[in-house]
């Protein structure tokens, strides 16, 4: 097990480096931050010892070790257009684009895995047919048409829910919540049910595959021989099987709903670090877009390491083979 964890974690390692690496030439080469930094009028004089102090002079590798100092102390510079820094931003909307994105993955999982289920089990019924004609819907409209639709049925002509905005939250500290309020919770659910559809349908699609491919294996067929109950063999061996693979999947697509949530949070004026990144591309604010990607990176490969974790635990293939 430590093997295995020590393992993942340089692979994690790694994978941060580069990415920081992508993260610091984005900020050395995608434009000057002292031409973002000072006005037109500032001197020739001002201009150099402004680059001198944030140490543009030096050479390209001590730079970069700056850099990744600085992202291990969590300093990620200033945004250039909004003169705060990038991490206070990213932490005031970070709350906004997680409940959003874990609302939506409960969704998905909640009504995916059942559907999925049952169009495996029954594949032949016409609710399982519904089922696959509805995951194709989910998968084929693109998200911001989906968003858009559900503003104007349920927002404008029903007016049942709000059409943008995060409702009203409550301060805990050290994290802002809409989900204590009535308000927030009306607000989330068009954006949630947006974001989590298409992974609702690509879960169902892979639960009905596993579940079916299952139901095929040699183990499933001696265990109905030896007279096991169906419900037993459905659910207590069947479906345990078949979500050991689920589990990795819907891990990354966690991830994903986190990291792009872009254009949800854009339609519905989510106030997340999707929507913060948005602007941020708009206004070519570098250190928004850099400390964006690196997030990206640290939550994938987080969520990565949960699941392979998860994995070594639920499945004594693994184990076996650790030791061997």
């Amino acid at each position: 097990m430590i093997r295995f964890l020590l393992h993942r974690v340089a692979q994690a390692a790694t994978v941060l480096l580069v990415v920081a690496l992508l993260a610091f030439i984005m900020f050395r080469f995608a434009g000057d931050p002292v031409q973002q930094l000072v006005s037109q009028d500032t001197s020739f004089e001002d201009r150099a010892m402004l680059r001198e102090a944030m140490g543009l002079n030096d050479p390209i590798v001590v730079q970069f070790g700056h850099f990744v100092w600085r992202v291990l102390h969590g300093d990620f510079g200033l945004s250039y257009q909004m003169g705060q820094p990038v991490a206070k931003l990213l932490a005031d909307r970070l709350p906004a684009s997680i409940e959003l994105s874990l609302v939506a993955f409960s969704i998905a999982l909640m009504i995916g895995v059942p559907m999925g289920v049952f169009a495996g089990l029954r594949p032949d019924s016409w609710i399982a047919r519904l089922f696959q004609i509805v995951s194709l819907v989910g998968i084929s409209l693109p998200t911001f048409f989906i968003g858009i639709m559900l503003i104007l049925v349920f927002g404008v002509e029903l007016g049942l829910f709000p059409t943008f905005g995060r409702g009203k939250t409550v301060d805990l500290g050290w994290w802002t919540t809409g989900l204590l309020t009535t308000s927030g919770w009306h607000s989330i659910v068009l954006p949630a049910i947006t974001l989590g559809l298409f992974q609702l349908t690509f879960i169902m699609r892979l639960v009905r595959a596993e579940m079916q491919e299952v139901l095929r294996a040699d183990y499933i067929k001696f265990a109905r021989a030896r007279g096991i109950s169906r419900l037993r063999v459905n659910y207590g061996h069947a479906l345990k099987n078949t979500l050991i693979p689920v589990m990795t999947i819907a891990g990354l697509q966690l991830g994903s709903i986190i990291a792009f949530g872009i254009i949800t949070e854009s339609v519905f004026q989510w106030p997340g670090i999707g929507f913060l990144f948005l602007q941020a591309i708009s206004t070519v604010d570098i250190p928004i877009m850099s400390t964006y990607l690196l997030l990206v990176a640290i939550i994938f490969v987080t969520i990565n390491l949960i699941v392979d974790l998860l994995y070594y635990l639920v499945d004594p293939r693994l184990r076996v083979s650790a030791k061997g």
